[in-house]
């Protein structure tokens, strides 16, 4: 392995260490298992205000906030730093995430605080010298963080939407479980057992998801180093974290450990407001996010390249429908691959890509009777004008009439797994949704172009896909989900089934889903598929591989009565919807 050009000499032997250290404990990140179901749906319904978020706690402190006289951006936020505290595996500070805001008058915007490359990144940084990607450098080092966007966007959120005076006072609920801890699940606690090795290799420091004798059921994790974390920010701001003493920490333990975020990083990052992909169809309007998400792009595309077809004749999951949306995401994918990025950087053609004549002429081989290949169905082709699996999503509805779709991650569980002594919480390992050589998947198996290569304060590319849908011009659906590439294609099935299919919300999450991303060439069905359907794709051509779950919606619905129906996900024993 030779030393990357960008790294200083001094650090060189520290990454090595980290290297080794992380080799020699093998990460459980291929056994994750599936969450256990719970048997049912969790929904709830309510007239004021609607909250789903992955966690009890998370949601009641949402609540909260909206009993105190918050809005709906109000209560996101209060949720999702208590995430930070119950759901560590996803919840977080030192990640990044994208929300969908929607006004009570009826304007939708897009809140971009996804991580971005530091400074000293480089396009070739995680190659060796024959130009093969070093395997784990992206993952499970320091080198694998982006700059953080979590606590500046929350506070960009609030700034110019919340209805609370003071920022602080939405941490308070976050601070007091922290501090005070709360009971772990079974399936937290089975997760951080999963993953202690690999916690005490890659910190040679005390941590709270350590524990002797091994984590069980109802156990109090209490995180007193984050609890004081979160009063430094709920007391000066983003300062605290950008400019201030959590700053200085994290810069400090950067160079020290071979990572490459300054200080002059962390004070340069600033969130950024966007214009949402907008996609009308039928009686229907969806908003999503833009890039740096592919989710807004891709999702428009699929609903485009679906509409002229019958579906409604066939039930949602028969061959015909299924096929047909298995070729969509196939087209819809391969753009991704080779047009999408940070469009900051790089000239993501949207309007072409949104184009409905374009995107007939990308369904012009479509075979009812055949599986396309992808060798075959690249990216589309047009004449350019110049001009990226641990995530989680809340769903809110506020009774002052804001919507909230909002989807954060550390993109592995728990990041890269590492905290900084003395601050708590654990670092993102973002970078490896960079395309670290063009063609060469990630640990997602997603494939990228030079749209998206590693460049200094560059943004990595997404699938994050927050949503929201109107219907008849009025606030009619917010979802979203984690997942990976999955994510976009669980939250495209969750709207073509409540939308054109008039499914129930609860019944349109909880059917079996089903995902192809271009590369590689298979088709991932959950375990509940009818085998009758896997049979009849196969004979298609599609080679079927099965998967515990594919996709956690959650989701809220304005019911015809005005009523708001939340859903979580059967998936996912800690969903929990909940009202006022």
């Amino acid at each position: 392995m030779r030393q990357s050009r960008f790294l200083p000499k001094k650090n060189f032997f520290s990454l090595l260490l980290l290297l080794l250290l992380a080799a020699s404990c093998r990460s459980p990140e291929a056994e994750e298992k599936a969450p256990q179901a719970p048997g049912a749906v969790k929904v709830a319904e309510a007239d004021q205000a609607m909250i789903v978020s992955p966690h009890p706690l998370g949601t009641r402190a949402g609540l909260e906030i909206l009993r105190q006289g918050g809005n709906g951006v109000d209560a996101t936020i209060a949720v999702q730093f208590a995430l930070a505290v119950v759901y560590p595996r996803a919840g977080n500070i030192a990640g990044g995430g994208f929300m969908l805001i929607r006004t009570p008058e009826g304007k939708v915007e897009a809140l971009d605080y996804r991580e971005m490359a530091p400074g000293a990144a480089s396009h070739d940084m995680y190659l060796d010298e024959k130009g093969e990607v070093i395997p784990g450098l992206s993952q499970n080092t320091l080198l694998a963080v982006g700059v953080p966007g979590t606590v500046q966007g929350l506070y960009a959120a609030w700034k110019k939407y919340g209805q609370i005076e003071d920022f602080g006072q939405l941490l308070q609920p976050a601070i007091r479980l922290a501090e005070e801890g709360f009971p772990i699940s079974q399936t937290e606690a089975d997760r951080l057992n999963r993953f202690d090795s690999v916690f005490t290799a890659r910190n040679p420091y005390p941590m709270p998801f350590v524990k002797q004798g091994g984590w069980k059921a109802n156990d109090i994790l209490r995180q007193p180093e984050l609890a004081q974390t979160l009063r430094l920010i709920a007391k000066q701001g983003p300062d605290a974290f950008y400019r201030g003493p959590i700053a200085e920490k994290l810069a400090r333990f950067m160079q020290k450990r071979g990572g490459l975020i300054s200080r002059e990083d962390l004070a340069a990052y600033e969130s950024v407001w966007r214009k949402p992909v907008k996609k009308d169809f039928r009686e229907y309007t969806l908003y999503s996010m833009p890039p740096p998400s592919s989710g807004g792009i891709a999702l428009a595309q699929m609903v485009e390249m679906t509409e002229p077809y019958p579906m409604e004749k066939h039930p949602w999951l028969s061959t015909y429908n299924t096929h047909l949306c298995i070729e969509a995401m196939r087209r819809a994918f391969a753009d991704r691959a080779f047009y999408l990025g940070d469009s900051d950087f790089y000239p993501v053609p949207e309007k072409q890509l949104l184009d409905d004549s374009y995107l007939r002429q990308r369904m012009s081989d479509f075979d009812p009777q055949r599986a396309g290949s992808s060798d075959k169905v690249q990216q589309g082709e047009f004449q350019l004008q110049m001009e990226s699996f641990e995530t989680t999503h809340t769903s809110v509805v506020g009774p002052h009439g804001y919507a909230v779709s909002i989807t954060t991650t550390l993109n592995s569980n728990y990041g890269c797994k590492i905290q900084v002594p003395g601050l708590g919480f654990f670092l993102n390992n973002e970078m490896d949704d960079f395309s670290a050589k063009p063609g060469v998947p990630n640990q997602f198996g997603l494939v990228g172009a030079e749209a998206n290569a590693i460049e200094p304060h560059k943004r990595m590319l997404s699938s994050m896909s927050p949503t929201i849908v109107e219907k008849d011009g009025e606030l009619f659906l917010v979802l979203g989900s984690p997942g990976g590439p999955a994510i976009i294609t669980s939250v495209f099935e969750v709207v073509m089934q409540v939308t054109r299919f008039g499914e129930s919300l609860e019944k349109a999450i909880s059917t079996p889903r089903y995902h192809h991303q271009w590369l590689p060439q298979q088709v991932w069905y959950e375990e509940g598929t009818p085998p009758a359907l896997i049979d009849s794709l196969e004979a298609l051509g599609h080679k079927m591989v099965p998967k515990k779950y594919i996709g956690l919606v959650k989701a809220v619905q304005v019911l015809p009565s005005g009523k708001l129906k939340g859903a979580g996900d059967p998936r996912q024993p800690d969903d929990h919807a909940e009202g006022m």
